[in-house]
């Protein structure tokens, strides 16, 4: 069988990861709400079916629904079940751990979250497969969306809840633990840096990239945060990520936000600088 990956939910991460397998030869097959010039749609059972037929890997970028089930599941668990591929995966996200009080938190957790259908449906795509690999996931950036945007915008908010940790992955990294799972044993991992850290360290350093004034520090209750954003800042981690170092051999690329952040800025100088204002110096308070 020939390495052929069908990916449901073509989009930023798995879009990554595509291109990645196809500059190495590999054939992709995508799934979007409707079908384009490189991807089918997610409707179109006939072709999905027969994307499946004659897949060597499959691949689940799709979240869970708000309040529904997994329609990835709903709609194609069956025939993923006993589909004759030799790897499945399906990318979870490391709220299923809930808060930890920034504790630190491996594979072997309970899932607590907030969000009972994410945790439900990353037990269920475990249980689909016995060759099933899950990866929990973090906060994701990378080019075109990190924090070097969103400084770059005029949108980045520093929040005064000093003791609050976050975990964070760069999108190649995720590509790369996705591909060390290949010759590694099923399971979950966590994929993340190795440097959980406030969120506004991360503003501050792209800020100090751009040369910008750090944004002022606002009380949670000040900020004008999505309700997203707002669960965002809910829970406190930190994710440990030695299994995936132990079983794959991964190794994050970008270790920690500094590297990921100027490896971002390397990437997508253009953008960034077109839509950032004029340098000024920056406030620290």
């Amino acid at each position: 069988m020939t390495n052929h990956m069908l990916i449901f939910g073509m989009g930023y991460s798995a879009g990554h990861l595509a291109a990645i397998l196809g500059a190495r030869g590999w054939r992709v097959t995508g799934t979007r709400r409707a079908a384009d010039d490189h991807n089918i749609a997610f409707e179109d059972r006939a072709a999905v079916i027969a994307a499946m037929d004659s897949a060597s890997h499959i691949l689940s970028s799709v979240p869970p629904e708000r309040g529904g089930g997994d329609a990835v599941l709903d709609q194609y668990g069956d025939a993923i079940r006993t589909a004759p591929a030799r790897w499945t995966g399906y990318l979870s996200s490391t709220g299923v751990y809930g808060d930890t009080a920034g504790a630190w938190v491996d594979e072997s957790a309970a899932l607590t979250g907030r969000r009972p259908q994410r945790n439900a449906a990353d037990w269920a795509w475990q249980s689909l497969r016995p060759d099933m690999r899950v990866f929990r996931l973090p906060g994701i950036y990378g080019p075109g969306r990190s924090a070097l945007d969103r400084v770059a915008r005029g949108n980045a908010q520093r929040i005064n809840l000093p003791d609050q940790s976050f975990s964070r992955v760069h999108v190649e990294d995720i590509a790369g633990g996705i591909i060390a799972s290949f010759d590694g044993p099923p399971g979950v991992y966590n994929l993340a840096d190795d440097l959980p850290c406030s969120q506004n360290r991360v503003i501050e350093a792209a800020c100090d990239l751009l040369g910008m004034v750090y944004p002022p520090m606002l009380p949670l209750e000040a900020a004008d945060l999505s309700p997203m954003a707002r669960s965002f800042y809910a829970e406190n981690r930190r994710i440990s990520n030695g299994k995936a170092r132990r079983l794959l051999g991964w190794r994050p690329r970008y270790a920690d936000y500094r590297a990921g952040l100027a490896a971002c800025m390397a990437m997508n100088m253009p953008a960034i600088t077109n839509a950032a204002p004029p340098a000024a110096s920056k406030d620290q308070t």
